[in-house]
This record gives C-alpha cells, structure tokens and sequence, in this order.
C-alpha cells in the first residue's frame, strides 16, 4: 500500500477502535451495575429509590455536560495549536475550520451545563 492511502485508513480505524473501546466500557459499567441490583433483590436485600437512583447515573448530567464541554474545548484547542505548529499556510486554515466543530460543540455543552444550574 502507499503511503498516501496507509495514513488515513490507520486513522479512521484508530478513531472507530477508540469509539468502540469507550462504548464497550460503558457496557460492561451498566451490566456490572445491573448484576448488583440482581444478586442483592435475589438475596432479600431492600433497594431503596434513592440507591437505584444513585447507582443508575454515577454521574448527574450536569457534570456530565460540563465534562464533555471542557473536552470538547480542549480538544478544539489542540486542533488549533497543532496547526499553528505544523507551520502549513495550506493546512492552517482547513485545520482551524475541523477545530471549530469540537469547539462549538463544546460550548453549547458548557450552555448546558450552565443552564441545568440556573434551573436548580
């Protein structure tokens, strides 16, 4: 295979290898919780709704979006010092315009985040 072909069939697989690394653990947290909430109705055991409340979001969703925000953000900020480092006139501009997606999305995450605490 030449070069020119390697390089982006590498990186869409290492994107979809990442993707479905982090769904698999995602999986295997809720089956893991599922199988707690199981053994413990099997043996006798109450669940109040505060505890399945609990074990059902480990984290609550406005830290959730804010978490994703800051990422997001992060990561559309490496975008744009990867292009201002590469020092390609021709790259610069295509670079910054794929930085804007993670970015903009980032922020309407933080508006999120920000809204569900003018809510509460």
């Amino acid at each position: 295979m030449q070069e020119d072909v390697v390089v982006p069939v590498v990186l869409f697989i290492s994107i979809a290898v990442a993707i479905s690394t982090a769904l698999w653990f995602r999986f295997r947290g809720r089956a893991e919780v599922q199988h707690t909430i199981r053994t413990a109705i099997e043996k006798g055991q109450d669940l109040s709704p505060e505890l399945l409340e609990r074990l059902g979001d480990a984290v609550e969703p406005r830290q959730r979006d804010l978490r994703r925000g800051i990422v997001s953000v992060s990561l559309a900020l490496a975008f744009g010092v990867f292009a201002v480092v590469l020092g390609e006139q021709d790259a610069f501009r295509p670079i910054l315009g794929l930085a804007s997606f993670p970015l903009l999305i980032g922020i309407a995450y933080l508006i999120l985040a920000r809204m569900k605490v003018s809510e509460t």
